[in-house]
């Protein structure tokens, strides 16, 4: 149960901060005078885009509700007991409070911006994942990545794709990738250690199969 609020939580937290935040910036501040159609499109897929990653992400876990509406449906057919949707809207209110409390930030967005992407890599490429489905779930997942971070940071998610380019420019650009070398380094470990939290039983069955000697004798090394 308290697995299951723990990714209703992440899961509403990084629905608002994606999505909303492509809200924010569209309509909010209104983005390189985008038009409000280009903003309705750019929400929409920033919304559908996210639920799909996060169904990836936490689905075999929750379920991937992120909504307190899922969770009342899912409780009044029967799915889930009361005590269960109660935990899951407590998570969800909780979660979308903090979501939008962290839309700020050059480090923190690339941070989150990258442990959701490495994660979501983690999840997919799996050896329980369906793998012909791994490459669809990872190139929306960094379409949407790049959708709410390309207007804050210019995203990175990758520092070797900044150390490169701030080398040959230098200036402002080579003082400033410290951060992009940084930020996705953290956020890389973060998803690593919240992989390993929620999926610990995956885990600790690869890494003892990992141990197990093959046909010659020797240890397995994948």
């Amino acid at each position: 149960m308290i697995r299951k609020m723990a990714v209703e939580f992440l899961g509403t937290a990084i629905l608002v901060f994606f999505a909303v935040g492509v809200a924010t910036l569209m309509f909010g501040f209104k983005f390189a005078g985008a038009s409000v159609a280009a903003g309705v499109v750019a929400t929409a897929l920033a919304f559908g885009l996210t639920l799909l990653a996060l169904v990836y992400m936490i689905g075999p876990i929750s379920g991937s509700h992120v909504n307190p509406a899922v969770t009342i449906g899912a409780f009044l057919t029967g799915r889930i007991p009361l005590t269960e949707a109660v935990g899951y809207w407590i998570a969800q209110f909780a979660g979308g409070i903090v979501g939008a409390l962290v839309l700020g930030g050059a480090f923190i967005f690339e941070m989150i911006l990258t442990a959701l992407f490495v994660f979501i890599v983690l999840r997919v490429t799996s050896a329980t994942a369906n793998a012909a489905t791994a490459a669809i779930a990872i190139g929306l997942t960094l379409t949407v990545v790049h959708m709410i971070g390309i207007p804050i940071t210019g995203t990175s998610v990758n520092p070797a794709r900044s150390l490169g380019p701030a080398l040959v420019v230098g200036g402002a650009a080579l003082s400033q990738v410290w951060l992009f070398i940084v930020a996705p380094l953290v956020g890389g470990v973060l998803a690593a250690g919240l992989h390993r939290l929620l999926y610990r039983e995956e885990s600790i069955r690869l890494a003892a199969e990992a141990q197990q000697p093959d046909e010659t004798g020797a240890a397995r090394t994948t």
